[in-house]
């Protein structure tokens, strides 16, 4: 299982990758970037579907934040059926509708559990 995390906090990158970790997904590769413009610029360079069994990413970050991500990936076609998880602190907002209208599969709100994490990306890992 290869994974992308997109978040401009390192420890957060880290935990995210241990709690995946901790709910049984076996992680063979993760990547990171620091931003949405980052986790562009990996898609683009892997070839999408091909490099990436899943795509957790944070919503609130500079240069480029996770809602632009992840509809900048829909415009360009970029891992189109590679599911992506949005994690945020705003669990009811807006932001959320967003996320989901541009392709996010789901959202995990902080802060989460290892079990939060398991009921949110088990169903979508088990779908593909």
């Amino acid at each position: 299982m290869k994974v992308l995390i997109v978040d401009d906090s390192a420890m957060m990158r880290k935990v995210v990758e241990r709690a995946l970790r901790q709910a049984g997904i076996n992680l063979t590769e993760v990547v990171q970037a620091n931003n949405g413009a980052e986790a562009l610029v990996v898609l683009r360079e892997t070839g999408g579907d091909l490099a990436f069994d899943l795509i957790m990413s944070d919503i609130n970050m500079p240069v480029m934040d996770g809602l632009e991500f992840i509809e900048q990936r829909k415009k360009e076609g970029l891992a189109p059926g590679v599911p992506a998880v949005m994690i945020t602190t705003e669990g009811s907002s807006p932001n959320v509708m967003r996320a989901l209208a541009a392709g996010a599969k789901g959202y995990i709100c902080k802060p989460f559990t290892t079990d939060q994490i398991k009921a949110c990306v088990m169903p979508l890992l088990n779908a593909a």
